[in-house]
């Protein structure tokens, strides 16, 4: 059955943003972070366009996730390495995993090796074997095609990204690995951070983790359809709490999306639809499935017409209080995603 909610997908935009970050990341190769779902768009659609416009390196949380993509024969790197009851699908060799413990590491060796990458922990504190793991002969013996770690404070202009550049720059040529890769989205900005291969997420879906990242394209828009069209005298209310009291006669469109589909509750009174460069605010509560606008400056809007809620996601993240990243693997899989060129 039609849906109705849709995401508009600009599938141009993905793949410019990723031509964009390539050439930023000057020498070094550029992949593409296509985890949680390919941040919510689609995994196997984002994929196939980016690796049809050159990304050679794709990398995702899970062996679930790599299995979705292994019809696609790409070159996958599973981040969050291997768990004993991933062994069958590790050594199946539709992906790498990328080693974090040294119990992967052990794990990895009696199975017999093979082609991996390994995570090093450069300060994140979250993921990754130590440097003076590394020193104590951890990886030897290993075939490492990348080593890599990740920033934490990328995003901001922080003393710990050069503390961990440095850390990270310290261990080239102590273990077998082919590439180092350091840089995330935010990272590919700074400059001497990129080594040999970028490894961005967010600025691929049209996030902008830094404000220098200006040629950054948005890539979604959400749509809903309007369920109904109503009047709502002066002095009532609209949605659950009474959050909205009309000041004068409005006119409210009821539209069918809500929390449930990842727009959150965060919007309420604060968000907004747009239609032909109208700006349309949402009115009240969000509920789980359904959200109130006002239409006021939309007479021509009607049940059954479709509007775009206002998206772009450092203005969104900035109302709302919610990172980009949540904007995006929020949106739920009662959207139909609907790919379309700029």
């Amino acid at each position: 059955m039609p849906a109705p909610l849709r995401l508009r997908l600009d599938g141009d935009a993905l793949v410019q943003n990723w031509r964009t970050l390539d050439r930023m990341s000057g020498t070094a190769a550029c992949g593409a972070a296509v985890k949680a779902n390919g941040y919510g768009l689609g995994a196997i659609e984002v994929a196939r366009r980016l690796a049809d416009a050159g990304c050679r390196d794709f990398f995702v949380s899970n062996w679930q996730e790599a299995a979705e993509l292994a019809p696609l024969g790409l070159r996958v790197s599973v981040l969050h390495g291997i768990r004993e009851e991933d062994m069958p699908a590790a050594t199946a060799g539709f992906a790498r995993p990328v080693l974090n413990t040294p119990t992967q590491v052990a794990r990895w060796k009696a199975a017999g090796g093979g082609s991996c990458d390994v995570m090093v922990d450069t300060g994140m504190n979250r993921l990754g074997v130590s440097a003076d793991d590394i020193a104590g002969g951890l990886l030897d013996g290993l075939a490492i095609e990348t080593l890599m770690s990740h920033l934490a404070c990328a995003d901001q202009d922080s003393p710990m990204n050069a503390a961990q550049r440095d850390r990270f720059a310290a261990l080239a040529g102590t273990t077998s690995a082919r590439r180092m890769s350091l840089a995330n989205s935010a990272g590919i900005a700074l400059k001497g951070y990129a080594f040999d291969l970028t490894r961005p997420g967010l600025a691929l879906y049209g996030g902008i983790p830094r404000a220098d990242m200006t040629a950054i394209r948005q890539v979604v828009r959400p749509e809903a359809q309007i369920l109904q069209r109503r009047r709502v005298s002066a002095g009532d209310t609209v949605g659950y709490n009474a959050l909205w009291t009309a000041k004068n006669d409005t006119e409210v469109a009821i539209l069918n999306v809500g929390y449930a589909d990842g727009y959150r509750r965060d919007f309420t009174n604060i968000g907004a639809a747009v239609v032909s460069g109208r700006v349309l605010p949402v009115l009240g509560r969000v509920s789980m499935d359904l959200v109130a606008i006002g239409v006021d400056a939309a007479s021509d809007l009607d049940e059954g017409d479709w509007v775009m809620l206002d998206y772009a996601l450092p203005t969104s993240a900035a109302a709302s209080g919610l990172s980009q990243y949540e904007l995006l693997t929020g949106l739920g899989q009662r959207f139909e995603r609907v790919w379309t060129t700029s």
